[in-house]
């Protein structure tokens, strides 16, 4: 039985990919949901102090592809040039993720390798031609089982993810052994429970190797815009083992042994749910067969949806990223998605409920504590931060709080995939020390000017402002930029150094701010809302 990455000790760096995406048109909020999660989890685990690769990328092979460009009156190279370079790359630049790599399935790096595994898999004879007939989306680029198919009111047979006519395609292709790999694949989950995520998705996948399955097409001969077939130059490999690759091919796969051992496998996969079986069941099959490890895990978000229907550009309810980000800012618009919508299920997305929480959440409660704290240290100290006195039960409750806080923040985001959980950990925290500058109203406390007086307004502000310090820690890898703007803020920077060396697993490790630190007030972390503006 192949290895699982969880195996694999030592120096391997913890890998997360995104799925490879299609280039057939610019990306929309679905594609950057996924991306932000992928940023989220490994900037959460460089600030662990771990280890981390992070992959994207663009998947430019296939018939889809191909009628795109033929529309555009492009070469299918050129369409990909221009998508990749023009609206991918530019839009994770904007959205501040951080990736380690950029895959391109065009790219010299990738095509021979995927030729060589091919060849192998030939080699070993775990690839036969064949004949094959039967009903083909292009938008999927998938054979469909027509148990699969939809029916339309007319009786035309649908793709149920894509609610387009499917095409019946006849061809001699090349087949890998996927029937053999059932009992296999059965044996695997059964061992790894946790290999798919969320147990919805775990069941269906079951169910669905159960029921047995056929043998899989490989190969494409009626069009050419692929990779071929190193032994047939007469076909190409079929665009999502193609695709799959990359996660082998990005890291080293046949090139660089050093770093393909030290990265791969993926510890998990986030992907859509329409595309879970490719993930769960063919990727696995093609590493047993290979001999080569199999992924840690497999995660499976749901689908933005946009008044009922999934958010594609196909049903036109695409909606471009930067029409959020231009009105509620890049920081809320990482937050907002992984904040309000559990990471595995499908949610809703509005204006008025972004709207609603950034100005509950964001604006109210966590851009006015800043706001206060900063320039109540600024009144009352000369924005020097006072040492604090004797802790009282209240300033306890605070620091019980804050490790609270920061055991389930770590647990859910680092470990679980529940970002949803491990931001509400973090904002309940940020909720119970707006509670405490209430109940120990500071501005009173100000006007007694005695020795002990003086001692309690140090303690309550210290309190804030370290608590503060420790939300920044756990907001970064969410919410970069508000939260290097709050480090420079309590002068962290100065005493404690960077904010993304600052470890999340410590941040609960009360008196890291040291006093005299120079608090000053900067500008709002999160302005108050204009009108957006109508076409």
């Amino acid at each position: 039985m192949a290895a699982t990455g969880s195996e694999k000790q030592g120096t391997k760096a913890f890998y997360v990919t995104t799925p490879i995406y299609y280039v057939n048109d610019a990306p929309h909020l679905g594609h950057a949901y996924t991306t932000v999660a992928g940023d989220v989890l490994t900037r959460w685990h460089r600030q662990r102090g771990e280890k981390v690769w992070y992959l994207t990328g663009t998947d430019e092979h296939g018939q889809k592809i191909m009628r795109t460009a033929e529309a555009n009156n492009v070469t299918p190279q050129a369409w990909c040039d221009k998508l990749v370079e023009e609206a991918w790359k530019p839009l994770w630049e904007h959205l501040n993720i951080a990736n380690d790599d950029f895959i391109r399935t065009t790219q010299k790096r990738h095509t021979d390798r995927v030729q060589e595994f091919v060849q192998d898999l030939y080699d070993k004879d775990e690839i036969y031609k064949g004949g094959y007939e039967g009903p083909y989306c292009v938008g999927c680029e998938e054979f469909k089982l027509p148990g699969d198919l939809v029916e339309a009111e007319d009786g035309t047979k649908l793709c149920p993810v894509h609610k387009r006519p499917v095409e019946i395609l006849k061809e001699e292709n090349y087949f890998f052994k996927l029937s053999a790999y059932g009992p296999k694949l059965l044996e695997f989950y059964e061992a790894n429970p946790g290999f798919i995520q969320p147990e919805s998705a775990r069941n269906e996948v079951v169910n669905f190797v159960k029921q047995g399955l056929d043998d899989l097409s490989i190969s494409r001969s009626t069009f050419d815009w692929g990779i071929p077939v190193p032994w047939d130059e007469k076909h190409v490999i079929y665009v999502w083992i193609d695709a799959l690759l990359n996660y082998a091919t990005a890291v080293g796969y046949n090139e660089n042994p050093a770093k393909f051992e030290e990265t791969f496998p993926a510890d998990v996969h986030l992907i859509g749910k329409d595309i879970l079986r490719f993930h769960a069941v063919i990727w696995p099959a093609m590493l047993m067969a290979q001999g080569l490890p199999v992924p840690g895990r497999v995660a499976a978000n749901g689908w933005l949806m946009v008044g009922g229907e999934k958010m594609s550009k196909s049903n036109l309810t695409g909606i471009k990223p930067q029409d959020l980000t231009s009105h509620f800012g890049v920081d809320a618009y990482r937050w907002y998605f992984l904040r309000a919508i559990a990471f595995g299920q499908d949610g809703s997305f509005s204006w008025e409920d972004f709207t609603a929480r950034y100005t509950s959440e964001l604006a109210n409660d966590y851009g006015n504590l800043a706001s206060r704290v900063a320039a109540m240290v600024g009144k009352y100290f000369g924005g020097e931060l006072p040492a604090s006195a004797a802790d009282g039960d209240a300033e306890k409750a605070i620091q019980d709080g804050l490790a609270a806080a920061v055991a389930v923040a770590d647990a859910k985001i680092g470990e679980e995939l529940d970002f949803q959980a491990g931001i509400l950990a973090i904002f309940d925290f940020v909720k119970q020390v707006n509670g405490y500058i209430t109940e120990q109203e500071p501005w009173k406390v100000a006007k007694d000017e005695s020795e002990e007086g003086r001692a309690r307004l140090a303690t309550i502000l210290y309190t804030a402002a370290e608590s503060l310090r420790a939300v920044a820690v756990l907001l970064n890898p969410i919410m970069p930029e508000t939260s290097q703007a709050l480090w420079d803020s309590l002068g962290a920077e100065a005493s404690l150094g960077a904010l993304a060396s600052q470890p999340v697993q410590d941040a609960a490790t009360w008196g890291q701010l040291p006093a005299g630190a120079t608090v000053t007030k900067g500008a709002v972390l999160f302005p108050r809302l204009e009108e957006p503006k109508k076409d």
